[in-house]
């Protein structure tokens, strides 16, 4: 087996070797983690779904200042390539902007996207999450809503994190990975073969 380490500030390859009696040690735990794996019975059950939201993989709260132009917000959504920003005022959550908001109230109209403010564009008076409320609670409110983000706020209503849709499907793939990663790449639905347009 190989190792590199370095050495004055070379890297240098190692080259150890392992006795017959390691790789039969080795084998054995390979054997004994499957049978592990193999004896566990994983299942997504209702109370699955009642663990707090702050045991997620949450992405930290990317925020925007209220007063802030359009320009701005979009060029920063794309550079951290998100869907949504926070909009404070003095700190607190005032609103959220999200792709849908781009789409559904800029794409198409003749806005100077230079001198638009976020106040104008974004969705105000949003329900928010604390860290503590259940990935039950965020399911249901996203489903009631159509929210695909959920902003997570703290005891003073500032945000400190954004739950999503991405969140929850990686959640649920946790306790299937044998069952969806090791799915073929292939896709369902496939796409014409001849091109299109002249």
């Amino acid at each position: 087996m190989k190792r590199q380490t370095n050495v004055n500030g070379n890297l240098v390859e190692e080259v150890t070797r392992l006795a017959p009696m390691e790789f039969d040690e080795f084998d054995d735990e390979l054997q004994s983690m499957q049978e592990l794996i193999e004896s566990e019975d994983i299942t997504l059950s209702d109370q699955s779904f009642d663990v707090p939201i702050k045991s997620l993989h949450l992405r930290k709260a990317i925020v925007a200042q209220a007063g802030t132009t359009l320009r701005t917000c979009i060029d920063t959504m794309l550079a951290r390539e998100i869907g949504c920003l926070l909009v404070v005022k003095e700190g607190v959550l005032c609103g959220i902007f999200t792709e849908r908001d781009v789409l559904l109230k800029i794409a198409g109209e003749s806005i100077d996207l230079q001198t638009a403010l976020i106040d104008d564009y974004m969705t105000p008076d949003i329900i928010a999450l604390t860290a503590n409320d259940t990935l039950k609670t965020a399911m249901n409110l996203m489903h009631k809503g159509r929210y695909r983000h959920v902003p997570v706020v703290d005891d003073m209503n500032r945000p400190v994190a954004v739950v999503s849709i991405k969140n929850i499907i990686h959640y649920m793939v946790e306790f299937f990975p044998q069952d969806i990663l090791n799915l073929p790449p292939h896709p369902i639905r496939t796409g014409t073969k001849n091109r299109e347009g002249g």
